[in-house]
This record gives C-alpha cells, structure tokens and sequence, in this order.
C-alpha cells in the first residue's frame, strides 16, 4: 500500500508493492518574514479522486487532502491538496539547518486545536471507515530547510497496513470489530508516529451482505490478536454478533492479501423483545419493543408482571372490577408500577378519582422515569422480560411516540399501517427501520384505517413479526365516571371501546390533571398535545414498554 504519485511512479513498481513513498517538490517558496508557503507538485493523474488499488496497494491523493508539517519540536502548519496536482500552504518558523517533518494523517481531523509554532503533539482516531480509508503516513524532507531553498523531497513511509476482511452479515448497517488500535499520536518533537487503543478499539466497516463481502481496512501497528469473545464484532446497532477473529501481527506498511473471515450473523435482542429496531429521536437512539402490552397477574401468588404472549393480546372485559383483588389487568392508571415512589396511589390496583393521588414521586411535574426510575413500569422484574429489576425496560415518553410515527426515516418509507389480525383485533402496526416492502404488501402507509391491511394470523406469526412488526391492539381503557355510588363516592368505572381504541400512557407528565398518551382510533393517531376532557391520570390505559439498543 501506498501513497503514490507520478513522479516516483517508475521507481515504485521496482520496489515492494507495499512500499508507501512519494516524492514531493516544492514551487518557489515564497517566504515572507516568520511564515513561508509552499507548493508541493504531486502530479496525480486526475489530480481529485482517491483510487485504492487492492492488487497494487495504493492510495492516490485527493483533492482536500492534508499534510500537517513539523520542525524544531512544532507543528509549523498545514498543507492542503487544491485539486491540481499541488499541495498548498503555509508554515510558520520553521528552523533553519533541520528536515521538515510530513505527516498525512488519512484526512482525519485531529482531536486538539493545532497552533503553529506551538502545538507538540496530535492525536487522530481512524475508527470510521466507511466512506474511505484512512491513510497514516510519515517521512522527514530529504533536505534540510533553508531559507533560501525552494525544492524539497521526501518519501512519505506507511505507518499502518492494509488488511481485507471477508464480511458476512445480513445486517445492513456498518460492522464494528472492537479492540484493535484505532489512534495515531503524533509527537512533533520527537518526530514519531504512535499507535493506541480509543474507547473499546472499534474500526468501522461498511456492512456485507449474507454473501462474502470484500473488505480492504486500515489497520495500525500491533501484536497477534487471539479470537475475541461474542460480540467483539457487532453490526452498528448490536442486532448481529459476531466473534472477532484471530489477527495477525500488523506492521508498518504491511500487505494482507488472504482475507480474514468475519462473519456477524448472530441474531441479538433482549428477552422479551421483538427483534426490530426503531429510531426514536434526531439522535439516531432506537429501541426495541416488547413482544406484547404489559400485564399484571394478580390472580397466581406471588403476583408477577409479564408481556402478553402475543402481540394483539389484551384482556378487555376480564379487567372489569379493577377495584377488587384477584384479577389479572393490562390497563393501568398513570405512575402505577407498585414501587412507593411518593404517589398516594402506586398500586397496579390502585383505586381513586383524584388526579393528583397519581403524581410520579409526589409531583405533578415529574415524568415516569425522573429521579429513581421506580415510577416506571418497566423497573419491575418482568417475568419474560429477563426477570431483572431495573434492566432497562421503559416507557416512551411523549416526544418519542411522535418522532416513531411522524418523523423517522424508513429504508421502506413506511413508518406505520393500521389493520386487523383475523380473529377480529385491530390495531396499529409500527414498521421497523429496515422493513422490506418486499416481504409483504401493506396498504395506506402511514395512515389508513382498521380495515387497510386484513392479516392472516399466520402471516403474522411467520412474516410480519419475525421482521420485526409491532402490533399495538385497540384494547379500551377503564375509566371513572360519575353518577353511581360506589363506596360511599358518587362515582363509577366502566370499561370501554374494546377493539375500536387504542389508548397507550407515556412517561411525559403534561399538566396537574393529565399525563401524555399516545391514542388512535381506526383512520388516525393523536399524541394529545391538548388533552381531551374524559382522560386522567387515574384512568386506566395500555402500557407498551421499549429498551435501548445498547451495541
């Protein structure tokens, strides 16, 4: 691998095809007091594009690319490909009678702030490497700088490696391999290039396909490399693992031809999750869902918490009498995860007209997951859910509803459909980022109405689901009304729009009164930026919990 360019081309293909040199010369230098520019004249023959050529090893420069120059101990400036042939600027004080130090640093941005005349060292990460390959090269001017000298060469030496990795994964998002070095700190008064570990050692490659994909990387210096453990390779997203492979030795301008395998194919999402991934805000932050609504078994003992057993289960009229005990329910008033988080009613069964017996720790601005977490739901140890407290389960909040219909980007375009799973439930169904339209037909994307999409369950259990659909039921709500005496109170509850609502709580307290809930109906969806009267915080809505996708 190399750095090439017309004017040492010849002297190249005598040499090792790994070889990295390029000969450099300046223009007239025009020097004017402390500061001196110079042209170096690369001659690259269409002067803009980077080529890597796998057979030979090399690396043309392009146009923007930078040279950061070193003398007496300084970074003295910075030189910058103009797309001609040149590479043009200027450098500062730099000490008669020394070489000029040449750094091409892979068109990285460094990580500090470079002042000329005072900066000593810089450091550059290559993990991403995506888009290009990262070039890490370095040689000394053959000549000593002279004011009154205008031509200087020098060959510029590989202080890395080029490596091809065979990528084998379905995902189709970039593939990390963790704990190699992935950082270059230049130390401009020693005149050295070193190699090092940046976070977990990730470099990133572009993602393969189910076939073998061809992968040419940069690697720098290091010892051999043992197999990793699981997941030391993982696509972006930690949805496919892999294990790193064994790696050889890697030196200074090294050639590897033979191609390592990488294969990343191992399914990964957490228990009790669907295995889709869905962006939930301009971050680029995505979650899984769980497999089902929340419930809450109070008729077995001890009561426990578990996701439905399949995505459009609800328990509608079995929730009826939610005042008394024994009953199992999945429609839950605001804040009711059974920790005493500061609400007077915390209870998955807690009853009460009041609005304000329902504020998460005691305040009615506080959001689900403030302070401890515990008025979430999803801090419980859900049964099919890991069985862990505290594992990451949550509530969306309002924000997150919105941005997963409104605004996410699809490789499809569909973000959501309405329909119905034969056998009568109807509902909303999410689309995860990578949905294939080719896999099923769906009709009225991001709209429609119940009957849009009619679902044969199998079609369900063996296509939709497993790529990842969400179905969300039309499962009602419970709701306190006036007019009957019920313990002494002049209220009632009742229990309502069973398959024709959909009415799920998020995290986000919006007032005194109220809290944020994502509702839709057959032919729309509303996120209840203004609260329709009727829906409190002690009424009794679905609960549909997400975790972080954490790679």
């Amino acid at each position: 691998m190399k750095k090439t360019s017309t004017i040492v081309m010849a002297l190249a293909l005598l040499m090792a095809m790994t070889q990295c040199k390029k000969n450099e010369s300046t223009g007239d230098a025009d020097n004017t007091g402390e500061t001196v520019t110079i042209m170096l004249n690369v001659g690259n023959d269409d002067g803009s594009k980077v080529i890597v050529n796998p057979a030979l090893g090399t690396v043309n420069f392009e146009e923007g690319d930078k040279i950061y120059v070193g003398s007496g101990g300084k970074y003295v400036g910075m030189l910058t490909h103009d797309g001609n042939h040149h590479f043009v600027g200027n450098i500062t004080n730099p000490i008669d009678g020394q070489p000029l130090q040449f750094y091409f640093l892979g068109d990285v941005t460094p990580q500090e702030i470079l002042s000329a005349g005072i900066t000593e060292e810089c450091s550059v990460v290559i993990s991403d490497q995506t888009e290009h390959l990262p070039v890490i090269s370095y040689a000394p001017s053959n000549e000593n700088y002279s004011s009154s000298a205008y031509t200087y060469t020098a060959h510029l030496l590989n202080k890395c490696a080029l490596v091809k990795f065979n990528v084998t994964t379905p995902s189709t998002t970039p593939i990390y391999i963790t704990g190699m070095k992935n950082k270059v700190t230049v130390d401009f008064t020693q005149n050295t290039v070193t190699p090092s570990m940046d976070g977990d050692g990730d470099i990133v490659l572009c993602a393969g396909n189910e076939e073998s994909f061809e992968r040419w990387v940069i690697l720098l210096p290091q010892a051999a490399l043992e197999e990793g453990e699981e997941g030391t390779v993982h696509s972006k997203y930690g949805d496919y693992l892999g294990t790193r492979p064994a790696i050889p030795a890697i030196t200074n301008n090294g050639y590897h031809v033979e191609g390592i395998e990488l294969i990343v194919n191992t399914k990964n999402y957490p228990e009790g999750a669907t295995n889709g991934l869905f962006t939930i805000n301009s971050n680029g932050d995505q979650v899984y869902f769980s497999k089902g609504n929340l419930q809450y078994i109070e008729s077995e003992s001890p009561h426990y918490w578990k996701f439905a057993d399949n995505q459009w289960s609800y328990f509608g009229e079995s929730n009826h009498y939610m005042y008394q005990g024994g009953y199992n329910r999945d429609l839950f008033c605001w804040g009711t995860s059974g920790y005493n988080h500061g609400a007077v009613c915390y209870y998955p069964t807690g009853q009460s007209h009041n609005y304000e017996d329902f504020y998460a720790y005691g305040n009615w601005e506080y959001n689900l997951y403030d302070q401890t977490g515990q008025a979430d739901w999803g801090y419980n140890a859900i049964s099919n859910g890991g069985n862990q407290e505290n594992s990451g389960w949550r509530t969306p909040s309002i924000q997150e509803w919105e941005y997963l219909f409104n605004t996410r980007n699809t490789i499809s375009g569909i973000r959501w459909v309405q329909g119905r799973v034969v056998g009568g439930y109807n509902g909303t169904i999410l689309l995860p980022d990578n949905w294939d339209t080719s896999l099923y037909e769906l009709n009225d994307p991001n709209g429609g109405n119940f009957t849009s999409n009619i679902i044969e369950v199998n079609d369900w259990i063996n296509i939709l689901e497993p790529n990842g659909a969400i179905f969300l039921p039309a499962a009602g709500r419970w709701h306190w009304n006036v007019g009957y005496s019920y313990s002494g109170a002049n209220w009632s509850i009742s229990y309502e729009y069973f398959g024709t609502l959909g009415l799920y709580w998020s995290s986000s307290a919006y007032n005194n009164e109220r809290a944020y809930r994502m509702f839709f109906a057959s032919g729309g969806i509303d996120f209840m930026s203004n609260a329709p009267a009727g829906e409190y915080r002690y009424d009794g809505f679905s609960v549909r919990l997400v975790k972080d996708c954490n790679p």
